[in-house]
């Protein structure tokens, strides 16, 4: 059976986080995937009671989402904190609106900067890649899509693909699994609600209780080298209820 991880930005808003690790690890989730948010302002005192209360439930911080910006002007940080937490795969989640390319050349040259930004943390042994959202599969002036682009400029790190946030870019997602499939080593599991419904929620859905074909997607994910499947959900309005429904649909792909 694949390990499953959850994102802990899901549970932002219903901390304390020592709960959500108890829910967690009861509900039989193997580990967990942080964020800037947890870890970037804590020393090494912080760091090493967070890995303990992780270590208490069951559970691994394999994987982690650092921001561009630190991952380049905070190398040595962001190497301290992936060790002390014993992750094996970091991952870059985001770019800002203000900071987004306009046209194919400016994506190639992020890329670029993706490429750079991964050798110190390659070369200590760590899984390095990229996260998307839906603007990555937005179409540029010249038919292409920025997350193409991205991948030229960076040929030697890995995607964490999160398939809701595809799907929402107005893409196919079987097609780009099938077309990207060698750079996956990671996948956000989360679900899509029918339109109209769950607005209080962002149109989100726990996983297996949306419209996204994951008993299928699972399968094609499978065959590809992910070995990290972390269920999300950007705004849940009852944790309890999207940590036990995402967990228990999950076991039946």
């Amino acid at each position: 059976m694949t390990k499953l991880s959850y994102q802990l930005y899901s549970a932002r808003n219903f901390q304390p986080y020592s709960v959500i690790f108890e829910k967690l690890g009861k509900a039989g989730y193997a580990e967990v995937e942080g964020f800037g948010g947890i870890y970037a302002d804590l020393d090494d005192a912080g760091l090493n009671s967070l890995r303990a209360d992780l270590d208490k439930n069951g559970l691994v911080m394999a994987t982690g989402h650092f921001s561009p910006d630190f991952l380049e002007k905070d190398v040595q940080k962001s190497l301290n904190i992936a060790k002390i937490l014993g992750m094996d795969s970091i991952y870059a989640p985001h770019l800002a609106a203000d900071q987004r390319p306009s046209d194919a050349a400016g994506w190639v040259a992020f890329g670029k900067r993706l490429q750079e930004m991964s050798k110190p943390y390659k070369d200590a042994g760590y899984e390095f890649g990229w996260h998307n959202h839906d603007f990555e599969f937005f179409k540029l002036q010249d038919g292409s899509r920025p997350i193409e682009r991205i991948f030229e400029g960076a040929p030697d790190i890995s995607w964490e693909a999160d398939i809701a946030w595809v799907i929402r870019g107005g893409a196919d997602p079987f097609a780009w699994v099938e077309k990207l499939g060698p750079r996956i080593t990671a996948v956000h599991v989360k679900d899509i609600a029918p339109a109209g419904e769950a607005t209080d929620e962002d149109g989100w859905a726990d996983v297996g209780h949306g419209k996204v074909e994951w008993a299928k997607l699972i399968t094609a994910l499978r065959a590809t080298r992910a070995k990290h499947f972390v269920v999300e959900h950007d705004n849940p309005k009852d944790i309890d209820r999207n940590i036990s429904r995402s967990i228990a649909s999950f076991q039946t792909y």
